[in-house]
């Protein structure tokens, strides 16, 4: 394996993590240099303390960013990082045993053009009834193009560019942003053998908010990028249009 690679973890302390590092403890193939969980919860906590299992113990360490959100936290974790790699992680995708051997081959042979490497994501779905709309929207992380729940980037690309924007406050935009910016500067993003697992969990009761609230990011991906963006990084499109659409159709019908 090329140099050697750390993780980062972005995370909420949701209970997921565990399994997160579970998997990751049994998983095959080299151990990293150092995880490090980066705590981004907002206001006082008691520490994080995660079950770490043996494998990782004396190389795993948290770092605290106080609900600045993914972008901020993701920084603060690869810049902590010394390894040639950094592979992010999100604290609510389940490594297969496999998984860092497949990291190990996806990275081996990598020449200098890849700044990154994108692992694959695999969302299960029921097969008993029609998912909902929102299994649906989680089930699009299969075909994101350069989504951070399974990406590993050069350290010496990321920092090339500086990393995140961290004025992409939600996890939303602040992949494809990177993503972008990397491909600038010539650089390629691989994609990778290996897969992660995302199961479909509650959605929280501010995901409409949340959705709309990822307006301001399309328009800030606009200002840096222009208008053509969603073509380049393979996007879906915003949000705007179908929202201004929606509260038009209210308000006809409010007048009718």
């Amino acid at each position: 394996m090329p140099g050697t690679y750390d993780i980062v973890i972005p995370t909420a302390g949701r209970p997921t993590l565990a399994v997160l590092l579970a998997g990751l403890g049994s998983a095959d193939g080299p151990l990293p240099g150092r995880v490090l969980l980066v705590d981004d919860r907002p206001g006082d906590h008691a520490p994080l303390d995660p079950p770490v299992p043996a494998p990782l113990l004396g190389r795993t360490f948290t770092l605290r960013t106080g609900g600045r959100g993914p972008a901020a936290a993701r920084n603060a974790g690869w810049r902590a990082s010394s390894a040639e790699w950094v592979a992010f992680l999100d604290d609510d995708v389940v490594a297969p045993p496999g998984w860092r051997a497949d990291l190990a081959d996806d990275l081996r042979g990598l020449g200098p053009r890849a700044g990154g490497s994108q692992g694959r994501i695999r969302v299960p779905l029921p097969r008993h009834r029609r998912p909902t709309d929102w299994e649906r929207n989680v089930a699009g992380l299969e075909h994101a193009r350069w989504a951070t729940a399974d990406l590993a980037y050069r350290r010496s690309a990321l920092a090339a560019v500086g990393g995140f924007d961290e004025r992409f406050p939600r996890a939303y935009r602040e992949d494809a942003d990177l993503g972008l910016r990397l491909a600038g500067r010539g650089l390629e993003i691989v994609l990778g053998r290996r897969c992660v697992l995302h199961p479909v969990t509650r959605a929280p009761w501010t995901v409409s908010l949340a959705k709309q609230a990822g307006n301001a990011d399309d328009a800030l991906m606009d200002a840096l990028h222009g208008r053509g963006w969603r073509d380049q990084a393979g996007a879906a499109p915003g949000r705007f249009r179908r929202h201004a659409a929606t509260a038009a159709a209210g308000a006809l019908a409010a007048g009718a």
